[in-house]
């Protein structure tokens, strides 16, 4: 580690594919720990050199070669986050094919569309079982040559199917590798969420990628030898430019997350300096220090409140932000500076003890959420971006934050306001296009190159970008007012009662919303009440509706009057992917849910005028 973090940076300008960016921090820093997992095996975590996976990588590009896979082939990846997920992109790209990454907790008949969407003629994964599914799906698979799984030791079955030792040990030696990609090179296929339709593939090529790494490193410059905790999926371009490509590029160490289910823990094992995360992980947190603070009383609450109003006033001061009310400087400073530190601290060990960078994106975060978390010492830097724009557009910095906005634009980033205030952007990040859609690709992109993106928004009067929402996902109620129902949803899901949220409206007289609950926190609700929890009934009582719309209420006091819900529909049903009525990315899709409850919404208005 002899170059310095701007070193680092200037070294990438002159570096064109991801392949580059990866080599070039294995010469210079081979024994720098690059990668860490969980061995299930060994009840271990086994940490790996950027020589060491750069060994890893070399073996899987020979396996590759051997299987006689020509450059330009697409090649599927339904893996866990991990060490062979790496191995497989970085070798796949290395050989000139194209990786189409699949999510890895997403149904198998959206796999098995994508796979034949993409003509893929490679597919691995990590147990049998999912390949066996995906089969079942009814599509059709013939282009796929070779299917490897990598958890299995042995196979019964041989066909096209083969486990990863074997695989690997398939090499001869007499490969002959193929010439390394160009930037123009295609790096990946990544499909969209699908929110309102047929996940379509967004064509990104090694320029697009690697400009958007060079472009954040700009925004965010992780310290040398910074830790990041990876759990979104390498499926998520969020992800995959930030936790993923920048980390490696920058000689950081990635850290897996052994699951989900061992998230809190993992942060205090890791300890991780950078995060990359969706707003649904900060409100969860933002959720627990709630209800542990009701549980400690009202005293407890108000100085909670007071330690992060302190906060939030000299954030804001030191941003240069408005802010309303408050005492003085010197004030703030003599009442906080103990009580600050016993409070932030509070909210720093849940992540691990040492972040430095809370990056969020994939969705708005609550502005209540964000104060307390800029209030208490870990300023949460919100980003804007797509998959279509490789991802990352604009974002705000660690000495340069508004969390009310998205902060500005990346370097060599252009973004004008067009029609109905969209957002649309042009540069080296825009994507090639979408793989076999020749007619959408007309739709999304200008002839002069700038990408419609289908959002709203508007500058402010210092140069940062606000989103005001989707265009398609506005809701206008019959009354003409125009609401964000993400917005809405946000709020009402800070409540952890409440473990979703879909906010309704379009073309009726006020917004109304379904909320899904919390199954143990409705065993407790019901017993407060006063009423049977497992009554289905129990849920549409007057008293429980009553209660609940009274908190949505409360949740929703800072928008306008005819933003605030006001009817609510109460399930213990979670919305979940293998339902299809959540995408990979855990954003609700709207189209789906609107089918599925198309009567009980129906039944909300009942009665009330147009």
């Amino acid at each position: 580690m002899t170059d310095t973090k701007e070193e680092r940076a200037r070294a990438l300008d002159s570096l064109h594919t991801l392949c580059d960016f990866f080599q070039n921090r294995v010469e210079k820093g081979p024994q720098d720990e690059a990668l860490r997992e969980f061995d299930k095996s060994t009840k271990k975590w086994i940490s790996y050199t950027y020589q060491e996976v750069a060994n890893k990588v070399k073996e899987w590009q020979r396996a590759f070669a051997a299987s006689q896979i020509n450059p330009g082939s697409r090649v599927a990846m339904l893996l866990p986050n991990g060490v062979d997920a790496v191995c497989f992109d970085q070798a796949a790209m290395a050989n000139g094919l194209i990786p189409v990454p699949l999510h890895a907790i997403d149904t198998p008949a959206s796999s098995a569309f994508i796979l034949q969407d993409s003509e893929a003629s490679f597919l691995i994964t990590n147990r049998l079982e999912k390949w066996e599914q995906i089969q079942k799906a009814g599509f059709d698979l013939s282009k796929l040559k070779k299917v490897i799984i990598t958890q299995e030791e042995t196979l019964s079955k041989v066909d096209i199917v083969q486990t990863l030792k074997d695989w690997l040990n398939s090499v001869t030696g007499k490969e002959i590798l193929p010439p390394a990609p160009t930037e123009h090179d295609l790096a990946c296929i990544v499909y969209t969420s699908g929110t309102t339709g047929k996940p379509k593939g967004v064509m990104l090529s090694h320029k697009n990628i690697a400009s958007n790494v060079r472009s954040t490193l700009a925004h965010v410059r992780p310290e040398i030898g910074a830790k990041f905790l990876s759990f979104l999926p390498l499926s998520h371009m969020f992800e995959r430019t930030a936790g993923y490509y920048l980390a490696l590029a920058t000689g950081s160490t990635i850290i897996f997350n052994r699951s989900l289910q061992y998230l809190a823990d993992d942060f205090k094992i890791a300890k991780p300096d950078v995060l990359i995360s969706v707003p649904r992980v900060y409100e969860r947190i933002y959720g627990k220090l709630q209800e542990a603070l009701k549980k400690k009383g009202p005293i407890a609450q108000k100085l909670f409140s007071w330690g992060v109003n302190v906060g939030w006033r000299d954030f804001c001061r030191k941003n240069k932000i408005p802010y309303e009310g408050g005492f003085s400087a010197i004030f703030d400073k003599n009442l906080g500076k103990v009580f600050q530190k016993k409070i932030s601290k509070t909210l720093q060990d849940q992540f691990g003890g040492q972040l430095k960078v809370a990056i969020s994106g994939g969705a708005s975060l609550n502005e209540k959420v964000a104060k307390v978390f800029c209030g208490l010492g870990l300023p949460v830097i919100q980003g804007y971006g797509m998959t279509e724009t490789s991802p990352i557009i604009c974002g705000n910095k660690v000495e340069d934050n508004d969390p009310n906005t998205v902060g500005r634009l990346l370097k060599d980033v252009q973004v004008k306001i067009g029609e109905k205030d969209e957002i649309l952007v042009k540069g080296d990040l825009v994507m090639q296009g979408y793989w076999n859609r020749a007619k959408d690709t007309k739709l999304a992109l200008t002839e002069d190159g700038w990408l419609h993106t289908g959002d709203q928004g508007e500058f402010d009067s210092e140069g940062r970008l606000r989103i005001k929402g989707r265009i398609k996902e506005i809701l206008v109620t019959s009354t003409g007012e125009k609401i964000s129902p993400v917005d809405i949803e946000s709020a009402i899901e800070c409540d952890p009662l409440i473990n979703q949220c879909f906010a309704v409206g379009d073309g009726r007289p006020y917004i109304a919303t379904l909320l899904s609950l919390d199954k143990d926190k409705w065993v407790e609700l019901a017993e407060k009440i006063g009423v049977d929890p497992t009554n289905n009934e129990s849920l549409q009582s007057h008293e429980v509706k009553g209660y609940i719309l009274k908190q949505v209420k409360k949740l929703c006091k800072a928008f306008p009057a005819y933003a605030v819900p006001k009817n609510v529909v109460l399930t213990l049903e979670p919305w979940t992917i293998e339902k299809e009525l959540l995408t990979p990315t855990l954003k609700l899709k709207r189209k789906n849910m609107m089918a599925k409850y198309g009567t009980v919404i129906e039944s909300m208005y009942k009665g009330a005028r147009r």
